[in-house]
């Protein structure tokens, strides 16, 4: 072994690693970080091996082994390519490269184009002494003629070896980095279709065949050999390339590809045949291994709980997951804010355009839509794909579905409010509490009956409205299942009335129910509707209450029949309702009676009213009618949840 070695690359980390392994071996190691310095580095030590990167700034790794061949032609240059140089690689072997190896660096695969580096030097320096020596090894060494036919039909077979290596590279799946990876039989092969030499890795796996037929190692090839590659490209004159099973010494059969070559003497006579045979068994497992590995990670792809979209730089969906298929549909092509917001632009402050922008991760917060037309809240994550030249070509965005932990948030900061009003509608109730058991006691003391009448009154009013809290909250409080039944609409009404009748009395208020001459039935949950629009009327009744303006008010509930839906209206006459006040009228803890009110009412009245999958709808302005209109189906039909 040549023991002196140049190594060029202009990453430092490489040098270092690379020098310490190449040390180990037992080589002496002179680094250069560019192929300027190579250069120099070169002439002034003269190394017999050069292991160079190809590519590299300012002198790249081609132009460097052309100038280290032009100053010394015997000099092996072995190339370090990465993964896509295949056609440098090419370009580097017709230049007389001696090998090339592929990034990230295997040892052994490394220390097996160093032999053969050493190996050529080798072989050359004894092909030089025999040339200088030849008329005394002629003379002295006639028993070695063989060998020296062996070697000399080696010396002319580089070319071909470089055509068939080439041949190979091509047809792995995998290219050039499995080939270097996977063994090699290599032989020599005369017209008599026997074997003249072959190298190591072909006597240890398949026996030593020197001198036996050249189609000995194959299983399925006719006695007389004559369907072999070897006897093939004899008759034609071609190089072959076909499919073959060979027995190993210790009786396994393996498939190989075989690549033969023609070697032609200077007068241009077919001579030899080169025939190299690759071991396909190692390829075929790591398909089935790349096979395997790409199913898990579809597997793992699919699997993830979130919606998970791969889209280029149009915003095209080129990839998503099976959890986004189920909730969004199949949707290959489209753009994303087209499937998750319905839009015809991307979104303000998109994540994905701002990690396109600068290769970042980005989160944002955001609502979508689902097929089934449900809002879901998710927390957006992105990040770059890269390509091989590091640009990138691709985003990956992870949507996480945050519509719980979101309901979560809004009950609990409910809840708060909620605690808020009732301990201010609690504190109300007890004032007027006391006051009514003052009026109470302070008639009783003094006998006075307008004063017991007054008090006693208070006392059931506070007591009723300490009902009505406690009754909303635990409807608020408990997610109610309706149970329904099909009813009369006119016996609804009329035991409604019935329930509201007494609030009317000594108001001054005037309650009036008008129903058509046949309205049918609709199936509703009697109980909760019925509660629902008690809330509609005693806010109704309150507003005639708080006006002064008017001299009589009247609240009136109609019903209007339609095919399909019930429509029940509370028209009153009251003091109005401004715009502001509208818009926020069903909002939970909303009120705007002051201390009289919980905000619980009209949110609940609406909240029934969605279960039996109705409407509600107001129309009213400041000092004029007011009109509540629900409209219920006269079939329920039961939610089906998403």
């Amino acid at each position: 072994m040549d023991n002196t070695i140049l190594l060029v690359d202009d990453e430092e980390g490489i040098r270092k690693v690379l020098g310490i392994s190449l040390e180990d071996i037992g080589y002496t190691v002179f680094k250069a970080e560019n192929g300027n310095r190579a250069l120099a580095l070169f002439e002034q030590h003269r190394p017999s091996i050069v292991l160079t990167d190809i590519k590299m700034p300012g002198m790249d790794g081609i132009a460097l082994l052309k100038a280290i061949k032009a100053q010394d032609p015997e000099t092996e240059v072995i190339m370090i390519t990465g993964h896509g140089d295949m056609e440098l690689a090419i370009q580097s072997l017709k230049l007389e490269a001696t090998d090339f190896v592929t990034k990230p660096i295997n040892d052994d695969v490394l220390e097996i184009a160093l032999k053969r580096a050493n190996d050529r030097l080798g072989m050359r320096r004894q092909l030089k002494a025999y040339t200088e020596n030849l008329e005394n090894l002629v003379a002295e060494k006639s028993a070695r003629l063989v060998e020296l036919e062996r070697l000399a039909a080696l010396g002319q077979a580089v070319d071909g070896l470089s055509a068939a290596i080439l041949d190979i590279a091509g047809d792995l799946e995998g290219g050039i980095r499995y080939f270097n990876e996977m063994p090699c039989f290599v032989s020599i092969h005369n017209r008599h279709l026997k074997v003249l030499a072959a190298n190591e890795l072909y006597k240890t796996r398949l026996g030593d065949k020197t001198g036996k037929d050249s189609w000995a190692i194959y299983s399925s090839v006719a006695a007389d050999g004559t369907d072999c590659p070897v006897a093939k490209t004899f008759a034609s004159g071609q190089g072959q390339r076909q499919k073959e099973t060979i027995q190993y010494a210790d009786g396994s059969q393996f498939p190989v590809i075989v690549h033969t070559a023609p070697i032609k003497s200077t007068s241009g006579e077919l001579e030899l045949v080169l025939e190299i045979s690759t071991d396909i068994s190692e390829v075929q497992r790591l398909q089935e291994e790349l096979r395997s590995s790409r199913q898990r990670y579809q597997q793992l792809f699919d699997e993830v709980p979130c919606y998970i979209t791969v889209q280029d730089r149009d915003f095209h969906l080129t990839a998503v997951n099976r959890q986004f298929k189920e909730t969004f549909g199949q949707r290959p092509g489209e753009h994303c804010f087209q499937v998750y917001r319905s839009r015809e632009a991307v979104c303000e402050d998109c994540p994905v355009a701002q990690t396109f922008q600068d290769g970042q991760s980005h989160q944002a917060e955001m609502v979508v839509t689902a097929n089934s037309g449900r809002q879901i809240n998710v927390l957006v994550s992105t990040a770059p794909i890269f390509d091989g030249a590091g640009n990138i070509a691709q985003v990956m965005e992870m949507a996480t579905d945050i519509t719980q932990i979101r309901k979560l948030q809004d009950h609990l900061a409910s809840l708060g409010m909620m605690i808020g009003s009732i301990s201010h509608g609690i504190k109300g109730i007890l004032t007027g509490l006391d006051a009514g058991v003052y009026l109470l006691t302070s008639g009783l003391n003094q006998q006075d009956e307008e004063k017991v009448s007054s008090g006693v009154e208070a006392v059931q009013t506070m007591a009723e409205r300490i009902q009505k809290l406690f009754l909303d909250i635990l409807y608020y409080a408990k997610d109610r299942p309706l149970r329904t039944a099909q009813i009369p609409v006119e016996g609804f009404v009329a035991e409604l009335a019935e329930l509201v009748a007494p609030q009317f009395v000594n108001t001054g208020v005037t309650f009036i129910k008008e129903l058509p001459a046949a309205a049918g039935e609709f199936q509703v949950d009697a109980l909760a509707l019925q509660s629902a629009l008690i809330s509609i009327i005693e806010n109704a009744l309150d507003a005639c209450r708080d006006d002064l303006t008017k001299q009589a008010h009247v609240v009136r509930i109609e019903i209007e029949t339609e095919p399909g839906d019930v429509v029940l209206r509370v028209v009153d006459n009251g003091t109005g309702i401004e715009p502001e006040t509208r818009e926020k009228m069903f909002t939970l803890f909303f009120s705007s009676k002051g201390p009289r009110g919980t905000g619980f009412g009209l949110y609940l009245a609406r909240e029934i009213i969605a279960q039996h999958g109705g409407s509600i709808n107001v129309e009213s302005s400041p000092g004029e009618q007011t009109t509540f209109t629900v409209r219920i189906p006269r079939v329920y039909k039961a939610p089906v949840a998403d």
